[in-house]
């Protein structure tokens, strides 16, 4: 292979995936929208590329699915791997429960739709379970030894923190975000109390 050639195939494959970045970033930003299931005309058009493009890149929805869940952990990452700054553990819960807020605002329209597809998503069932496995183990590695064997509390911690009661907060109850996280630091406060 010359080195034109290989110029040519490095080309394609950073356009390529330029198209798919773009791609999911559009599938995404539908998502966000409201639209969970969009046509792949619509996500071309909003990618801007063509509809067979889509077809190409994409050859099965878990890729597709890869390349988004990819996209959102590389928003999310940094503010769920900073360490906690509180000196005590009540501290660093209260940070806990800030960051999730953000985290999970960032997640809210994504995730719902990712739920939406998940009972035929390998991929998604693995991620999910992942996801939540990564915040109960966050949770219980800052709860002192004391708590920790308290089952029962440590259930209900684990699900006032939950992106499900922030969802069900946001959306069925239709609080805006400073009132779901006033309601998540009371609930917290009052399993801790």
């Amino acid at each position: 292979m010359t080195n034109l050639e290989g110029t040519q195939i490095d080309g394609r494959r950073r356009r390529a995936d330029q198209s798919r970045q773009r791609i999911a970033e559009a599938m995404l930003q539908l998502a966000r929208e409201g639209e969970p299931a969009p046509s792949a005309e619509l996500v071309a058009e909003r990618a801007g590329v063509g509809r067979r493009t889509v077809f190409r890149l994409f050859s099965d929805m878990e890729g597709l699915y890869r390349e988004m869940h990819a996209i959102m952990v590389a928003r999310i990452a940094p503010t769920f791997m900073a360490p906690l700054s509180g000196r005590e553990w009540r501290e660093r819960l209260e940070e806990i429960i800030d960051r999730r807020a953000r985290m999970f605002e960032e997640m809210l329209p994504i995730k719902a739709a990712s739920d939406a597809h998940r009972h035929r998503s390998v991929f998604l069932q693995r991620e999910h379970k992942k996801i939540t496995r990564l915040q109960r183990e966050t949770l219980l590695a800052m709860l002192p030894a004391a708590l920790q064997k308290q089952a029962e509390r440590v259930e209900a911690l684990d699900l006032a923190l939950s992106f499900e009661a922030w969802r069900r907060l946001r959306q069925e109850q239709r609080l805006a975000p400073k009132q779901a996280v006033g309601v998540v630091r009371r609930t917290v406060h009052a399993l801790l109390d």
